[in-house]
């Protein structure tokens, strides 16, 4: 890995976004961590003080420092995941996978219609402040778009469904908010991580951000170009039944909370999650 190469975009910097939940770590199950970085959740799979963990996306920009912490924190002094997980390469997943590349020297892993946006030969649809939503939707032209380059840092993940040092997780592809967007899912305990295929918190209004008020909804609207992908990639999680989810957004659900949720967020997702204008929406349809 020629990991001197690696670069972000020239508009990756800070966000001053800070929820209530930012640095606060959940387990959700004995080997399910989730952790707040800001206003996006990552996942640091493996038992406490384990030396086999996987860390899944990689936060906001410039907290690469801070996801170390949590990672030792849990695992214990100089530990280093097996490799990093990217649900998708959207800024405040990837903000800090280059620094931890670098510091711990390890690969990271995305579905293959996701590697041009992380190698540098393409860029995302710009995020559309004209979408219908909150303060935050207003201001997404001032996140960062410009491409990522990862090189050969970025390996494409199995074919099949295998995660890399979780043989008992698979991968799904659910896109829609990203063209190579991914879920993880593990049978034995239903457990979900869902990135940003659907969310637990409406990520385009501001104050529902800030206090991270628990609403089921599809992925953040602003960032979201294919919403019949999207709608159906939150059908095929439903039918997958999970007990537990941790979303790239909002808080972890579980139980009878999170199939209610799910339920309706299927049924009602026109009216949820797809907003009633914006760039990829004409006259209340979807653009193909």
């Amino acid at each position: 890995m020629k990991i001197e190469e690696n670069h972000y975009g020239s508009d990756y910097t800070f966000i001053p976004a800070i929820s209530v939940a930012h640095g606060t770590g959940t387990e959700i199950l004995p080997d399910l961590y989730c952790y707040t970085v800001q206003v996006v959740n990552i996942c640091l799979i493996g038992l406490p003080n384990a030396a086999d963990f996987i860390l899944v996306d990689a936060g906001m920009p410039r907290s690469a420092d801070e996801i170390i912490a949590a990672a030792e924190k849990r695992f214990g002094s100089n530990s280093r995941p097996k490799a990093i997980i990217l649900t998708h390469g959207h800024f405040d997943h990837v903000g800090a996978v280059i620094e931890l590349i670098r510091y711990w020297r390890i690969p990271v892993y995305a579905h293959p219609a996701e590697l041009p946006y992380l190698t540098g030969k393409k860029s995302y649809p710009a995020p559309d402040p004209s979408v219908e939503g909150g303060m935050i939707a207003k201001v997404s032209a001032l996140f960062p778009s410009e491409p990522i380059d990862l090189g050969s840092s970025v390996q494409p993940l199995p074919s099949g469904g295998m995660v890399p040092h979780l043989p008992e997780f698979r991968w799904i592809h659910t896109p829609g908010h990203t063209p190579g967007h991914i879920s993880l899912f593990r049978e034995k305990d239903r457990a979900l991580i869902a990135g940003d295929a659907f969310v637990t918190v409406r990520q385009d209004q501001l104050f529902k951000v800030l206090t991270q008020k628990l609403e089921f909804s599809g992925p953040p609207r602003y960032f979201t170009n294919d919403w019949e992908k999207a709608k159906e990639s939150v059908r095929k999680l439903a039918t997958l039944h999970p007990e537990v989810a941790v979303t790239g957004h909002g808080k972890p659900v579980t139980g009878e909370q999170l199939r209610a949720g799910l339920i309706q967020l299927v049924r009602d997702f026109d009216h949820i999650a797809v907003p009633d204008y914006g760039k990829y929406i004409q006259y209340g349809k979807y653009i193909q």
